[in-house]
């Protein structure tokens, strides 16, 4: 178990913390491009870096491709973060070391990807009944891939100068119970635990912190969540210690990371490498893979 000690505060790496395993490109909701993020990485001296977006594994092979063509030295995780949702609550859980061309995997993505863009237009929808004319065409343009996320909307609201930042967006008109909100479809944890497993990976639960709620953390280790992502920004060193007694007592792995998304005007704006991981715990991780193959 790592040193509590060394743990990170909100501004610091947590010791020898080299490896970030939460960062969004393009691909998602980031604000850049896969290949962007890792010659960021490369210049600040990350040993290694999980692209982990939302829903989608598109920017993957385009990270795995420009690493080869570029002969760039970084241990490069592929893995994805799903968001899912059981009573009431938003559950994110990251899986490492897939396998990004499961078939299977690719038409659950799939259909999510459609369920986003619908949502997408509703809002659209919603907003220009309010007076706030974007256009959803140039929302895809902002969004660059094929998942649409609600920064996207909120970049299409700055640039009409309709709000000032996305946290205004959000606190105005997009986020939850806002008045251009609308839900949208999401898998159970359960339905991304198994994809996970089944295209070779491991299952993280994503900032626990952020559900304020130990029991539901409980029930998602009982469902077969292997893991919990211990170093997080928004984690106080009394959550981090929780979390790692709570790691070591059922014997799940450890990570950590930014969830970078690139944007000082997002709504989850932090530095590209803070809460990194170490050397230690990325070997556990891999350790663990090869059992299980």
């Amino acid at each position: 178990m790592p040193d509590i000690d060394a743990a990170v505060n909100s501004n610091k790496f947590y010791s020898d913390g080299r490896y970030d395993l939460h960062v969004h490109t393009t691909a998602s909701d980031g604000f850049f491009t896969p290949q962007q993020i890792i010659s960021r990485a490369c210049e600040i001296k990350l040993t290694g870096l999980a692209i982990s977006d939302h829903d989608t594994v598109d920017g993957l092979p385009v990270a795995v491709d420009y690493l080869k063509n570029n002969e760039i030295k970084l241990d490069f995780i592929p893995a994805i973060e799903m968001n899912t949702e059981l009573d009431g609550y938003e559950i994110h859980i990251l899986g490492y070391y897939i396998d990004f061309t499961d078939q299977n995997l690719d038409q659950h993505l799939k259909h999510i990807k459609e369920a986003r863009m619908e949502r997408a237009e509703i809002m659209v929808g919603k907003l220009r009944n309010m007076g706030m004319m974007i256009d959803l065409a140039r929302v895809r343009e902002i969004a660059i891939g094929d998942i649409i996320a609600r920064p996207h909307l909120a970049r299409a609201l700055m640039e009409k100068g309709y709000v000032s930042s996305e946290r205004e967006a959000f606190d105005k008109y997009i986020g939850k119970d806002r008045p251009a909100y609308m839900s949208r479809y999401k898998f159970e944890p359960e339905t991304a635990l198994n994809l996970i497993r089944e295209c070779g990976g491991v299952s993280i639960l994503a900032h626990p912190g952020l559900l304020k709620n130990d029991n539901m953390v409980d029930l998602l280790i009982e469902m077969g969540v292997e893991g919990l992502e211990v170093y997080y920004p928004e984690h106080s060193r009394d959550l981090i210690s929780k979390y790692l007694e709570l790691c070591g007592e059922r014997n799940l792995l450890v990570t950590g990371g930014s969830d970078f998304h690139g944007s000082s005007r997002n709504t989850h704006f932090y530095e590209l490498g803070l809460c990194g991981v170490s050397f230690d715990l990325v070997n556990q991780l891999k350790g663990y893979i090869n059992r299980k193959k």
